[in-house]
C-alpha cells in the first residue's frame, strides 16, 4: 500500500505537512475537526501538493525533510511540482 507525504493549505494561509496511508480519507479527517490539532482550528484545508512513497518510513523520513524546509522552500516545491 502506498504512503503519502502531503502539504495543505490552512484557512489562515499556513502550510501544515503530514504523512498518511490514505490520502482522500486523511484530507477529509482534518476537514471534519479530527485531523491533527494544529488543523482543527484552521479550517478548512485544501490539498497543495503531495508525493508516493513504497513504505511508511519513507514517507515520515519526507515529512521531517519538508518540515524543516522555510515557508519559501515549501511554496517553491509546491510550485515546481
Amino acid at each position: 500500500m502506498p504512503c503519502y507525504t502531503y502539504i495543505l493549505k490552512c484557512s489562515d494561509n499556513t502550510l501544515y505537512t503530514g504523512w498518511t496511508n490514505d490520502l482522500a480519507k486523511r484530507i477529509k479527517t482534518h476537514n471534519a475537526g479530527k485531523g491533527a490539532r494544529y488543523t482543527r482550528g484552521r479550517l478548512p484545508v485544501k490539498l497543495l501538493y503531495y508525493e508516493i512513497f513504497s513504505t511508511k518510513q519513507e514517507a515520515q523520513r519526507r515529512e521531517v525533510q519538508i518540515k524543516k524546509l522555510s515557508r519559501q522552500e515549501k511554496l517553491s516545491l509546491i510550485k515546481n511540482s
